[in-house]
Order: C-alpha cells, then structure tokens, then sequence
C-alpha cells in the first residue's frame, strides 16, 4: 500500500512539474516559484490596500449652528461642506472621499471643547474645520494639543498665539485692525470710541489699538464692553452721542450688531454722521442686520463678495447655486472654504492624513483663493493675505475703498510694530 502512495505521489509530482514547464519558457525552479508566490502576496497586497482606500476619510466640522453665534456661523459650515463636495467630485484626497462629522458648539464654550474631544477621540477625525470666536478657540486648543489633532480655524483674530496644532486662516491683527486704525487715522479723525463684546477678541483687540492710537497721535475717549447676545444698546448709543467721537470701532459679535445697528439708526445717527468701522460684521451679518441700518458704514477684512478675480466669481456662482440666490459669501466663509482645500493639497503632499506630516507638507504652501493666491506662513501656520477696507452699499454688499498692494505677511504677535512691544506679555 504504500508503495502505491508513492507512485502516486510521484505521477503527481511530475504532472505538476509537466504542468509549470508548459507555462513558462524553462523547468519550475525555486525562483520562480517564488515570484508565484510574490505576486499572489503582491495581488493581496494590493486587493486590500484597495479596500482601504474606499474607506472614507472622517473629518470633524465644529460650530456655532445654535444660540447667538449661529447668525454667522451656519453659513460658515456650508461652505466647508460644500468644499467637501466639490472635492469628492473631483475623485477625493488619496482616492478616498471626505466624509463630514457635524458638530454644533451652540454658542457654548465648555460644550465646544467636549465636541472636539468627541470628534478626536471618538470619531477618529483626520483633522477638524471649526470654531468662529476667540473664546471657542481658547476653549478647544489644549484639546487639540493633549490629543495631537489638526484644527483649520477660519477666523480674524486678536493674535498673541501661535499653536502647532492650529492653521489660523483669518486675518492675524496686522492683516486687519492695525491697518484699518492707521487708514482711520488718516482718513476720518483721531477720536475713538472702542465698543466690543466681552470676551478674549474684543478685549485684546482694544489693548493693541488703546497702544497704537498712543504711538499714532489718536486718542481714546470711551472703550465699552458687553455680553455676547446683548440686546439693548440704548445706553450704548446714548454715551456715543456725549462722547461725539469721530469714529466708534466695533468688535461686537454675533446677534448683538442687529440690535446695535439698529439702535443707532433709531436714534437718528448715520454713517454721515458717523464713522463705524466693524471687523466682525460682513455680508452675512449685514443679511441679518439689514442693509438699509448699516449702508455707508465701513468694515476691514480681507475679502468681500465683490473682490475681483476670476476664483471669486467662480466661487460665488457655486456657493449660490448650491444655496439659494439670496445667499452672500463673506470672509470667514471664503477662509473655512479654503481651508478644507489647503488641508487636502497638503494631505496629497504629504500622501497621508497624519498630522506630522500634514503639517510638513502645509509648509510654504500656496492656493488660488477667491480672495487672491494665499500661502501658508511655516513659521506660525498663518496665511498670507491682503488688507481690504470696504463700505457697505444699500445692497447689502461691500464695496472696496482700499487696499494693500500686496498680501501682507502674518505677524500674529505685532513683532514688526515697536509700539506693539510687551503686548504679548
């Protein structure tokens, strides 16, 4: 019997070799054999490599979409996601589509930095596009820091922060409210009435002002603070009148310009009789504010829905067809847009969502952004932009009446300023 396994054994030994002889051009040799294998291991390889890739790519969008901030922040997480969707269209990042994990902050600090530690560590996100207010940012950083997470933060700022873990796409202090103080300056008088919300932005704000109004020649002759979703601003108002400055510079944000602008053309005050300059009101707040309260009014940012480049009107088009044709873009809406492209350009850079690397590749990195070619400044992950001054039209939208004449490189702690000197402090 087992002579008989043998012989069979042996017939299929031969067969074997008859039958790998015939489909190569030699005898099967142990090389050969092993690149049989290899390339079976290489097809598995490849076949689950390809599963990987169809998973999608989770990344976390963080904002107001309730309470007081909500008026700007919606439309914010629009156009994020609808940058999310231009580029799945386009065949995704890495050959996987970005999937959005949405997320409301509700205008609430503490709930901000428990949805980002949800987003991280829970959800796995590769990176997150969020917040709007200074006070959310503060409020999830060392979240993102503990758990090496990518915030995309598409806000102006007071500055004096630089985090390794943060992209700062909104303007930094010299790329918004030091400019537009020097242009008030020369433009509309030396007296100023600071008036913001009460938090971390407006009161960090009015310190570097109160220091170059000092430097400058301007004077201060009332500075005001209150609560986010404060509503009645006829006190306000009334001090402006006593004061008779020549011009007031607001930081309120959220609901509470609605309610200011309003309060200020009841009592009979206009942009004839007095300059307003805001940095936290665009066109989607004029939306709510109404165009009729705030024509004439001035605002710095560095992008309006009317900025002239072929992006922008292609951008535009976009963002109201999708929308609906009542809709407007502004600044923050055009930076969380840009955001999500510069954090898939570098994730393509890069070849993965790893924070490390991501962050290597964003160095240097430049886009063609409605707002004109931006670039990311390595040294402080901040975006070089240009400085733009507008009016607000009876349109609602905002027309340019200066401009830098060219981006202007980010300096988020004022080194360049000597007047600036110990503000970071």
């Amino acid at each position: 019997m087992k002579k008989t396994w043998l012989a069979i054994g042996l017939s299929i030994s031969i067969a074997l070799s008859a039958l790998l002889g015939g489909c190569g051009s030699g005898t099967a040799t142990g090389s050969s054999a092993s690149s049989a294998s290899a390339a079976v291991s290489s097809e598995a390889a490849a076949s689950s490599a390809e599963t990987v890739s169809e998973d999608p790519i989770k990344v976390g969008i963080l904002h107001s979409l309730s309470g007081t901030m909500a008026i700007s922040e919606v439309s914010v997480k629009d156009a994020e996601i609808m940058a999310i969707e231009e580029i799945n269209a386009a065949g995704g990042v890495l050959g996987r589509k970005i999937e959005p994990v949405v997320e409301d902050g509700a205008s609430d600090w503490p709930k901000f930095a428990e949805k980002a530690k949800k987003l991280l560590q829970n959800d796995k996100v590769a990176t997150v596009f969020g917040c709007w207010t200074s006070a959310s940012r503060k409020a999830v950083l060392p979240v993102f820091e503990e758990n090496n997470g990518l915030l995309w933060y598409p806000v102006q700022y007071e500055g004096m922060e630089s985090s390794p873990n943060i992209f700062y796409s909104g303007a930094a202090p010299n790329q918004q409210i030091v400019p537009a103080v020097e242009w008030l300056l020369q433009n509309k008088g030396k007296k100023f009435f600071l008036l913001g919300s009460d938090y971390v932005f407006p009161r960090t704000a009015n310190k570097i002002i109160k220091a170059q109004l000092a430097a400058q020649g301007g004077e201060l002759i009332a500075e005001e603070y209150t609560p986010l979703g404060h509503t009645d601003y006829s006190t306000i108002v009334n001090k402006i009148k006593a004061a008779k400055p020549d011009v007031v510079f607001n930081t309120l944000n959220g609901d509470s310009n609605v309610a200011f602008f309003k309060e200020l053309k009841a009592s009979g005050i206009t942009s004839k009789d007095l300059t307003t300059c805001s940095v936290s009101v665009a066109e989607e707040e004029i939306r709510g504010i109404g165009a009729d309260n705030m024509a004439g009014h001035l605002v710095s940012w560095n992008y309006y829905q009317t900025t002239d480049t072929p992006e922008n009107k292609a951008f535009v088009e976009k963002y109201r067809a999708k929308y609906g044709a009542d809709r407007v873009t502004d600044d923050p809406i055009e930076a969380a847009y840009i955001n999500v492209y510069l954090w898939a350009e570098a994730v393509k850079k890069a070849g993965s969502t790893d924070v490390a690397k991501v962050k290597e590749a964003a160095k240097g990195l430049e886009f063609k952004a409605p707002e004109g070619t931006v670039k990311i400044e390595g040294e402080n992950q901040h975006l070089w932009k240009p400085v733009r001054i507008g009016e607000v039209q009876p349109d609602g939208l905002i027309k340019e009446i200066w401009s830098t004449a060219e981006s202007v490189k980010p300096d988020p702690y004022l080194k360049s300023y000597d007047w600036a000197k110990g503000l970071s402090n």
